[in-house]
């Protein structure tokens, strides 16, 4: 074997290591990378009950219902589609009907969606850029609004 055929082999060898410790790597974080949902993107999907996923949108006005030991049921909306959330634990000061909110949980049987986590909008003016872009891609976007706050690095508008 040549110098040049030794060294070729060498640097394949090498690219062919770097490529199953890159693909190893992504299969391990795999589980830890929530991806952004909008309620239409669940209900195109079909997404199976107990899929752990973010879903984002606008609370509907007219869906909250507040239960006993701090259980509280909502609709998360994008304009198009809308799917009901059932959520137990103590919401953000921000939480209020009409406002962006993006909860984690899982789908459960019926297309319910069980929260763990509610995240609601830090001030009046912010709207996380996914659900900005979906409210968008959905024609539910007013432009003034953009117009009005400020636009952060991350696109995000203040």
């Amino acid at each position: 074997m040549t110098r040049k055929q030794r060294r070729l082999v060498l640097i394949g060898a090498g690219l062919g290591v770097l490529a199953l410790a890159v693909g190893l790597v992504l299969n391990g974080l795999r589980d830890s990378i929530v991806f952004f949902n909008s309620p239409t993107d669940v209900v195109e999907k079909h997404l199976a009950p107990g899929t752990r996923i973010r879903l984002g949108g606008l609370v509907k006005p007219g869906s909250l219902k507040r239960g006993d030991d701090l259980k509280v049921n909502f609709e998360v909306t994008d304009g198009k589609s809308a799917i009901g959330v059932v959520y137990q634990g103590l919401l953000p000061d921000l939480f209020r009907e009409g406002q962006g909110v993006i909860t984690e949980g899982t789908i459960e049987p019926g297309g319910t969606f069980k929260a763990n986590s509610v995240l609601a909008k830090h001030d009046e003016k912010y709207m996380p850029k996914d659900v900005a872009d979906a409210l968008k891609k959905q024609g539910h976007w007013a432009d003034d609004y953009a117009k009005k706050g400020k636009t952060t690095a991350q696109g995000n508008v203040r």
